[in-house]
């Protein structure tokens, strides 16, 4: 779905704008530390000794370019689960370690593994907030409504202050029919959540998209981000308008004489189609997204 690639080149683009950011790898595949450029062998501390050994945030930390930082990932991570068992509030660990001291970061960025378990639970637990990347096709809607639910028991249950406060569009093909009715189907869906009590009432639908791109898949192969790899692609490109986007949402200052840039030709999601009949939406408290209609 674009999940890592979307942390480490967001993050990155934040980075570039001026912003203090770390980026936590809390998945055991690596993918985000190699995406960056790091070396297993060469890593001292990881996020297995935030959750294990409580180690501190800022001396794991590695910074990887000005403004940027990686807390990396070593397949160990994979055991914490089964190390952690009978640690009482093992959900909790990596919450208590970014509240212990006060960080040199502005923003935090959690990459979580694709499948829920303690280590999604500890990411959940630790956020304010929750950015889902999807691919505009049927089943990654089946996909989006569990993963509500499972937000939703989260706030309810261990973290009151999670919300859901966008969506991101990866691998987008505006040419397809596809990919703008499951635009319509999400628009409708959180158009009914608003005002609500769910999680996802305040949710936005970042209007600049990820269009598919080979480069985006090349970097990762490199230990590079998109802007180092190829920055003139239309991958650096979307990340780049997407930080913009994304740094005003949370009332953060973007470069100034830029603002012209957040309605480029491409890259952005069209305009939703005029309809004659009014699109059927389900309740607010429905967590499962509508059924994809079918061409």
């Amino acid at each position: 779905m674009g999940k890592t690639t979307s942390v480490a080149n967001l993050g990155a683009a934040v980075a570039a704008d001026g912003h203090d950011i770390c980026l936590i790898d809390l998945d055991p595949q690596s993918h985000l530390t190699l995406h960056l450029g790091l070396d297993e062998k060469t890593i001292q501390s990881s996020t297995y000794d935030l959750l294990t050994n409580k180690a501190r945030i800022a001396s794991t930390a590695v910074p990887v370019a000005p403004h940027l930082w990686v807390v990396p990932s070593v397949i160990d991570l994979a055991a914490a689960e089964v190390e952690l068992a009978a640690t009482v509030g093992r959900e909790q660990i990596l919450r208590d370690c970014l509240a212990e001291a006060d960080l040199p970061f502005e923003l935090a960025m959690i990459d979580c593994p694709p499948s829920l378990g303690l280590l999604t639970l500890n990411a959940l637990s630790a956020a304010d907030d929750v950015i889902i990347p999807l691919q505009p096709h049927f089943l990654a809607l089946q996909g989006l409504g569990k993963l509500l639910e499972t937000v939703s028991l989260v706030q309810r249950r261990i973290n009151p202050r999670l919300r859901v406060s966008g969506v991101i569009l990866c691998m987008y093909e505006s040419a397809t029919r596809l990919a703008s009715e499951v635009t319509e189907d999400l628009r409708a869906f959180f158009a009914a959540a608003r005002g609500s009590a769910v999680p996802w009432s305040q949710v936005r639908i970042y209007e600049t998209v990820i269009r598919r791109n080979v480069k985006l898949a090349e970097c990762p192969s490199h230990g590079k981000t998109i802007f180092d790899y190829e920055p003139h692609s239309h991958g650096a490109e979307d990340y780049r308008l997407l930080a913009r986007e994304f740094l005003a949402s949370l009332g953060l200052s973007v470069p100034s004489g830029d603002e012209s840039v957040l309605q480029p030709a491409g890259g952005v999601i069209p305009p939703p189609a005029t309809v004659d009949a009014p699109v059927a939406a389900p309740s607010a408290t429905d967590v499962s997204p509508p059924p994809q209609n079918q061409p």
